[in-house]
């Protein structure tokens, strides 16, 4: 499974899927998209122009601040 987290160290959603993916051992790429205009347009350009954090690239599927729970979902397919 290839997991992205696009997401940003002052945003408590995204501070909270990390803790949670840490804690399962789940390997996956943390991108901070504070000061990164790539990240910024890539998250703005899969989710309707909205900046929207966390959001989750998974196996090449987008998932825009799923939770916790749909993340534990997912992670279990």
């Amino acid at each position: 499974m290839i997991i992205k987290m696009y997401s940003a160290l002052w945003c408590p959603a995204c501070v909270s899927a990390r803790k949670f993916l840490d804690e399962k051992e789940i390997n996956y790429e943390y991108i901070d998209i504070t000061n990164n205009t790539e990240a910024i347009d890539f998250i703005k350009k899969v989710n309707n122009g909205k900046r929207i954090i966390p959001t989750f690239v998974i196996n090449n599927q987008i998932y825009a601040n799923p939770g916790i729970s749909k993340l534990n979902n997912l992670l279990q397919q």
